[in-house]
């Protein structure tokens, strides 16, 4: 590491890990959950609301920021926390995932990408050293370097892929002059464990100051997911932070962390949030339906969120029917405040050395049916896909 950042181990049980990281912005306790503000903002929330709610750090993303507002326009502002009001820590996707979602629209080679924006077709150039330079205009405590997120099961490809990621990392720690921003490296490899972990071992010997794992909850089953980083984690480094990178649903938090991962994000529960999908410790509840029209109670009892505190199921129900901004406000509030107190509450189950127990006993509570979990599986990949 360096005099910016520091990274403590407090706790083991099992393989769940109690850690913080201290950034230029603050402490982040592990293991935690990064709300996604793509572009500068977390959907219909204040950086007051997420102080209140308890978030410790925030995502953006690098490919929309470079496209809009432009990296020079948040240089000139001092950087992406000026320009947002935000003192907390920032982590930035480096934005690759959006460029190689675009399909027909880039054009890959081993020096970098060429893509066509979204936003009006314009064309772009990405390598390690121009999205470095973008990340450091944006000024993000914690950046990540540029890799290639190739179909999960294609062997082939996912080998030709992986030369072109280690690559890139190595030509983006080359490229960063900025000692105050941690870099990542991006494990990637498929569902293959041996490219899995050659990729870990080749990124831990750059000594990085943490290590994020891509390329999954990009379409591979639960059960493919697991499976790989039970193979990987053992050639992962103990001494730095693991974040997985995209994932964001309860059941594949809990799981994670009982195989050593620290720092999660995912637009799932936001996204969900505002299409009137809200968490409960029972599972999913779908606040749109009929029978909550005249539904006094909260969303959840003893939920101490604001909306929990104030308003009924009906009140909210008839918000999002409306299309009243307020209801996907009071949405995304108790979504958030749901996940950073799981959040929260692993932490302490960890420190207390009961973590199985805790897993164990929210998932036993926690149900949601299989046409809801395959829908939750596509929103989460269609919306990591979407620029």
């Amino acid at each position: 590491m360096n005099d910016y950042f520091s990274f403590d181990l407090t706790k083991k049980d099992g393989e769940a890990r109690l850690a913080r990281f201290c950034t230029p912005h603050g402490v982040i306790h592990l293991p935690n959950f990064a709300p996604v503000g793509t572009q500068a903002t977390v959907k219909t929330l204040t950086p007051d609301d997420l102080h209140a709610l308890g978030t410790e750090i925030i995502l953006a993303n690098t490919y929309h920021l470079y496209l809009r507002p432009g990296t020079q326009l948040l240089a000139n502002f001092g950087g992406l926390h000026h320009f947002m009001s935000w003192d907390g820590p920032i982590l930035t996707d480096s934005g690759g995932f959006q460029v190689f979602s675009l399909a027909h629209r880039r054009d890959i080679d081993d020096d970098g990408v060429t893509f066509r924006s979204h936003i009006d077709g314009s064309k772009h150039r990405f390598t390690p050293e121009t999205v470095i330079a973008a990340e450091e205009a944006i000024g993000a405590d914690i950046i990540m370097a540029l890799d290639e997120c190739p179909p999960p099961t294609d062997r082939a490809y996912v080998e030709q892929s992986l030369a072109r990621t280690h690559a890139w990392a190595a030509r983006c720690q080359a490229a960063q002059t900025r000692p105050d921003q941690a870099l990542f490296g991006i494990v990637q490899g498929g569902i293959f464990p041996n490219l899995r972990r050659q990729s870990a071992e080749f990124l831990a010997g750059l000594d990085l100051p943490g290590y994020a794992i891509g390329g999954l909850s990009v379409g591979e089953t639960k059960e493919q997911m697991y499976a790989t980083l039970d193979s990987l984690m053992p050639s992962m480094p103990t001494d730095r932070p693991r974040y997985l990178m995209g994932v964001g649903t309860p059941e594949d938090i809990l799981e994670a962390v009982s195989r050593g991962i620290d720092l999660f994000d995912c637009v799932l529960p936001t996204r969900m949030a505002r299409n009137g999908g809200l968490f409960t410790h029972n599972g999913r509840l779908n606040i749109r339906n009929a029978q909550y029209r005249e539904d006094r109670r909260p969303i959840e009892e003893g939920c101490t969120c604001y909306t929990c505190q104030h308003f009924s199921r009906a009140y909210l129900r008839h918000l999002l029917q409306a299309k009243e901004i307020l209801g996907l406000r009071l949405a995304t509030l108790h979504n958030l405040h749901f996940m950073l107190r799981l959040m929260e509450n692993i932490r302490e189950a960890i420190a207390a050395g009961r973590f199985i127990e805790f897993k164990d006993d929210f998932l036993a509570a926690y149900r949601i049916s299989d046409q809801q979990k395959r829908h939750e599986n596509r929103a989460a990949y269609q919306a990591r896909r979407t620029p």
